[in-house]
């Protein structure tokens, strides 16, 4: 921005020059207004299928910047895949989400809580962290190449999941079951 200061009192104007002063402030005040949409889902019960959580996925797909997406989280855990469903969604979301820890966030709870983009907890509740559980039928070949490659896919999961938040000590616990 150009400032006129005002000429010296012996100086004469030029002929061309203004003989009025005026300043421009040094700042503009600009604003703008966004619509913002605050919006609460509750995650109340046992996590099940994926197909429960179509609103959920949907809405954090298609959320934008000035959006706010808060899950609400009193969940002893559940499905496995529904949950990464969800992380990644949460993970892949232009919208800033918050997660609440409002009782318990047990197994994928937890793990989901710990995927917010700021995380919120009440006063006397309680996160669990524990190795995997699934059944798996098949011969006996493919049962030991199944736990193996689920085993190496959960580390790698919780690893980028829970750390920072849990060190590389207590997720190694974990996945020992201690």
């Amino acid at each position: 921005m150009t400032r006129r200061y005002p000429s010296l009192p012996d100086a004469k104007p030029d002929e061309d020059e203004e003989t009025t002063n005026t300043e421009t402030p040094l700042f503009r005040r600009h604003e703008t207004q966004l619509t913002l949409r605050q919006i609460s889902f509750y995650l109340s019960d046992e996590i099940g299928p994926p197909l429960a959580y179509t609103d959920l996925l949907n809405t954090l797909r298609t959320a934008g910047e000035n959006d706010m997406i808060l899950l609400h989280l009193n969940t002893p855990g559940g499905n496995f895949d529904t949950g990464l469903q969800i992380i990644n969604n949460i993970s892949a979301s232009k919208a800033h989400v918050i997660t609440v820890l409002e009782a318990r966030a047990y197994s994928m709870g937890a793990m989901i809580f710990l995927a917010g983009h700021e995380l919120i907890v009440h006063d006397n509740c309680q996160l669990m962290f524990h190795n995997y559980s699934s059944s798996i039928i098949g011969k006996g070949n493919e049962q030991h190449a199944q736990v193996l490659a689920i085993g190496k896919w959960f580390e790698k999961t919780m690893s980028r999941i829970c750390h920072p938040f849990l060190t590389r000590e207590e997720i190694d616990s974990i996945l020992r079951g201690e």
